[in-house]
């Protein structure tokens, strides 16, 4: 049992704010200053269908990051607003009582994730990017009895603050892009 075992019966976590400025702001500096580009140099994809899919990926992105685990005293739940398409994101319900293990997998990128193995075998993603991990992670060791002390955030909060450092970076550029794009637009006519 956990030394800070969690006292609430229900816990509700979603993805961290700081997760979530970031990765907004960096989808807004990468993709905005296209449409402005795409005008002055007159590419081949006209700008309102940039616009379009600007849009299309801001609202698929707010999806993914509305992501919410649920803690109850029974189960642990991945959900998304009903408005997601289930097809889209899915999420997860697991019953307490039907997990095995929690077991460790390294990622592509060098990283650690975990997965929940069901007594039938299924994986179940252990979310990560949570805000009050450390909580959520008190909470599967005192529900399933396993030891979670190793288990540590996939990346650290100052991972994303030096991420979203470089992305105000990129903002002030695209300002300045957007901005020469403009005037040389008017220029131009």
């Amino acid at each position: 049992m956990s030394v800070n075992a969690p006292t609430e019966i229900d816990a509700t976590f979603r993805i961290s704010p700081i997760i979530r400025i970031t990765l907004s702001s960096l989808y807004i500096a990468l993709t905005v200053p296209l449409p402005f580009l795409s005008q002055v140099t007159a590419a081949p994809v006209p700008p309102v269908l940039l616009w379009i899919g600007i849009g299309i990926g801001a609202i698929a992105l707010y999806a993914v990051l509305c992501e919410k685990v649920i803690v109850s005293e029974q189960q642990i739940q991945v959900t998304y607003p009903s408005w997601v398409p289930k097809f889209f994101r899915k999420g997860w319900v697991l019953p307490w009582s039907e997990v095995k293990d929690l077991k460790p997998r390294t990622t592509g990128q060098g990283g650690l994730v975990y997965y929940f193995l069901s007594k039938e075998g299924k994986g179940y993603l252990l979310p990560m990017r949570v805000a009050g991990f450390a909580r959520l992670v008190d909470h599967v060791q005192a529900k399933t009895g396993i030891d979670t002390t190793d288990v540590k955030p996939l990346a650290q909060p100052w991972m994303y603050l030096i991420l979203l450092g470089f992305t105000i970076l990129l903002l002030l550029v695209d300002a300045w892009t957007i901005t020469t794009a403009i005037a040389q637009g008017t220029l131009k006519s």
